[in-house]
Formats: structure tokens, sequence, C-alpha cells
């Protein structure tokens, strides 16, 4: 039996990188998924993907900031699928600066993004897991979350928030039958790194005991174990998945 049968699965900024990678693993793992992204083409072609897998696959081009469309987003999911038994709070940006040079829109920015959104689906989505005595919250955390970065004040901010998020909302629902967990990932060969330059690229690898860069698909793994029944008895951690990089 597939690790996620049946399940529907919401995943926000699932057009590429860990989304895309995160929902095609749901789907091979038997899940519904539920393609968030904020570009129509990207949403298309990851339904597709996922479709071409064996399950059903629907799609929203969605702003998580907006809380009108999160909620349409959800109404939808349950009027077509019948139930929501697992989110991933994957959306999120970058705008980086020092302190010193961060303008309020940067700041604003992301913190919209990456934990206001975060806010947005996890809300949204409480009532029907409640009601169904079930579900899986897994939230986009990050090592910087964790440890700090130069540079990035307000994702930082953001990625530390979610985990306060998780902490909170694993007490909070758990009595419900609800988990609610983080993946903090590491450095990870997504689209979001292509503007780092190579030098610096090599010098970050150099500082990881495995010597390599995680990929999009690991993370996905990491996703998938903990949406499953497998997990079924972790609720309120955050798990790094960063090849070493803090040890």
């Amino acid at each position: 039996m597939k690790k996620l049968d049946g399940k529907v699965a919401i995943i926000t900024g699932a057009g590429q990188g860990i989304g895309l990678a995160t929902a095609c693993k749901f789907a091979r793992e038997g899940a519904h998924v539920v393609v968030c992204d904020i570009q129509q083409r990207a949403v298309d072609a990851a339904v597709d993907a996922c479709s071409a897998l064996g399950v059903r696959a629907i799609g929203f081009v969605v702003d998580v900031t907006q809380r009108g469309m999160v909620d349409a987003v959800v109404a939808d999911t349950l009027a077509q699928l019948g139930q929501i038994d697992v989110l991933v709070n994957n959306a999120g940006i970058t705008q980086d600066a020092r302190l010193q040079k961060m303008t309020i829109e940067q700041f604003d920015r992301v913190i919209d993004v990456n934990l206001r959104g975060v806010f947005h689906f996890s809300q949204a989505v409480a009532d029907a897991m409640v009601k169904q005595g079930s579900g899986v919250i897994l939230n986009a955390s990050s090592v910087v979350g964790i440890y700090g970065n130069f540079g990035q004040t307000n994702y930082v901010a953001s990625k530390s928030g979610v985990i306060g998020f998780t902490k909170t909302w694993a007490r909070e629902l758990g009595p419900k039958g609800i988990r609610v967990n983080a993946v903090a990932p590491g450095f990870i060969d997504t689209p979001m790194i292509k503007t780092i330059p190579e030098k610096v690229l090599e010098a970050m690898q150099s500082q990881i005991p495995l010597r390599r860069m995680g990929t999009a698909e690991e993370i996905a793994n990491a996703y998938a174990f903990l949406a499953s029944d497998e997990a079924s008895y972790i609720n309120g951690v955050v798990l790094e998945v960063t090849g070493g990089a803090t040890v």
C-alpha cells in the first residue's frame, strides 16, 4: 500500500522547486493533490505532472497573502474532493538585505508571504480537519530560522515565526487528532539559489559534511514521511534536513 493512499493534500508554492517535488512525491504515494501557486503556467504544469502519476490533481492560482483567495481554495477543495488530510505550507520568498539597508517594503513582503500566508492557510483548513478528527499541517521553516543568517532579517524572522506557529498549533490541535510539524531545509538546489555566485556556492558546500547541496526530492521525502501514518506519534517537531550542516 502506498504511504499516502487516498489522502487529499494541499501544497502551496507547488509550481517549482521543493513544492513541485513534494506534489509529485505525494502523488506517487497515492495522494490526491491540490496544487497552489502564484503563476497559472506553473499550476497547469504541476497538475499535469501529478495527474500523469494516476491520482486526481486540481490546481488554483492563489496569493497566500490574500485571505479571500485562500478561503476559496479550501472551500473548492472540500467541494471537489470531500476532505483535506494534509496541508503543506511551502510557499515562500526571499528579499535579502542587511538590517541597515532593508526597506520596509522588503520586510513586509517576506513576512506577508512566509508568515501571514502560513497563518491564512492553516487557519482556513483547521475547522475541516477538526471536524474530521484528523489531519496533518506541515510548515516550511529553514535552518536559518533556527540559527540566523547574515542579510536575512525578514526571512529569518518569518522562518523562526513558523517554528513558533508549529509548536503552538501542535499543542492546540493535537488533542483534536491533528499533527503539526515543520521541516527546516538546509542548502537545497532550487531555483531560489540560481543568483548565488559559483565561488560562494562552493564555499557553502565545503561546510556541509556531505559536501553537497540537498535536492528538492530529499525535502519532499521528509514531508511525505511526516504526512504519513508512519509519523503518527510525531507532533510539534522541527526536522532539520541539512546534510549535517549544523553539526
